[in-house]
């Protein structure tokens, strides 16, 4: 089902696309940014079907969510901004009522959503899924708690996904036998996804030599000071350049796209890596915390140059998961468990994938798609097709 959305005010557009229903609800964030079309939506929202589908575990007490997504065309800087959102979850929220959870995405903080959802009339962004829980009270406890959570400056909510994207390139060098310390990474993006990745990663022992953002490309061939940089952002991933060090450069802003590394880490905007600017590309991993970040014909160029995409579909898949593992109590509110649930979960996922991917002799992408293949029909099999 695909909706699109006029504002009556601005006369700017929002889409919804629900790609399926599980148990009779949906899961996918909602996204603002200029230019976003129905196209983008519906791509996202079979990626949030993938993303549910890879992490079914028939014993977990989360049981996987149908794929949906929400998109805005219209700049969260945009003072108009906050009234389109407001507008548009009013529009929307018989479906978010009944049938479709969401929360951040590109452009949006959950505590923007949040506030928007209150007074669109709203109980929740992902009320949606209340009726499926033994424990309402307690489960909504239990996830604000977790919300509440502050792991040394940044909320644990922002750094689930993250935590997801980190183990999914330390399992891919562990893999490769590849050693951590030294490893050179590349971000684009530094706002929830990127920063969390890249403090992640910086822990680990890794190099996170280049971060671009809206300004431009941050770089310094014997690594950045990640925490410096994450203590100097905006609400929307900017860096303030007064906090850079007299030795960090500045660069253009496709700087991260050639830099000399080993992992790229698109974590911003869709379709970032095209069949021409890939070209430039020397990286030996791209890792795809953004969604969609690299373009079909860009991968196939990539893979015939020994190049491999961690597809978005399982690298970026923790934070709609740590969400429902929250939720439903596979998990407390408690950082050190929900980390060590993360990562034995994204290792294990990974690890299937790249296996997968080696044994068929195909890229870890089209490997994703086959095991969401054999999982969706068990899946409707437990559940029904259309409920």
């Amino acid at each position: 089902m695909s909706l699109t959305w006029t504002d009556h005010v601005t006369g700017r557009r929002g889409h919804l696309v629900i790609d399926r229903l599980v148990r009779g609800v949906s899961s996918g964030g909602l996204r603002m940014r200029e230019g976003c079309t129905l196209d983008e939506v519906a791509g996202l929202a079979r990626g949030m079907t993938m993303k549910e589908a890879l992490h079914y575990n028939p014993e977990g007490r989360y049981i996987p969510l149908g794929g949906a997504k929400g998109g805005i065309d219209c700049d969260p800087r945009d003072p108009e901004a906050y009234g389109v959102l407001v507008r548009y979850l009013r529009a929307m929220r018989p479906h978010i009522e009944h049938f479709w959870t969401t929360g951040e995405d590109l452009g949006l903080t959950q505590d923007l959503v949040d506030r928007a959802a209150a007074e669109a009339g709203l109980v929740s962004s992902i009320q949606a899924v209340y009726p499926l829980l033994d424990d309402e009270a307690a489960a909504r406890r239990r996830l604000a708690d977790a919300f509440a959570v502050d792991v040394d400056g940044i909320g644990l909510d922002e750094l689930a996904g993250g935590c997801g994207v980190a183990e999914s390139v330390l399992t891919a060098l562990d893999r490769a036998g590849v050693p951590r310390a030294g490893t050179r990474v590349s971000v684009q993006g530094f706002g929830t996804m990127g920063g969390a990745t890249a403090r992640f990663l910086a822990r680990a022992g890794l190099k996170i030599v280049a971060v671009a953002d809206v300004k431009g490309t941050i770089v310094h061939p014997d690594g950045l000071d990640v925490e410096a940089l994450l203590a100097a952002r905006d609400a929307h991933g900017t860096v303030d350049r007064a906090a850079l060090r007299a030795d960090d450069a500045e660069l253009p802003g496709d700087a991260w796209l050639s830099a000399d590394v080993d992992v790229l880490v698109p974590a911003a905007v869709s379709y970032a890596v095209d069949a021409g600017n890939q070209a430039g590309i020397t990286a030996r991993w791209i890792v795809e915390a953004a969604n969609m970040p690299v373009l079909p014909e860009a991968e196939e160029l990539l893979a015939a140059r020994g190049i491999t995409v961690l597809p978005d579909v399982v690298v970026n898949s923790a934070t709609n998961a740590w969400w429902w593992w929250t939720l439903f109590g596979d998990i407390g509110a408690d950082p050190d468990e929900a980390f060590a649930h993360i990562r034995s979960s994204m290792r294990a996922l990974v690890e299937q994938v790249l296996a997968r991917a080696e044994r068929d002799g195909t890229t870890p992408r089209a490997a994703a798609h086959g095991v969401v293949a054999d999982r969706l029909p068990v899946i409707a099999e437990r559940f029904g097709w259309y409920a």
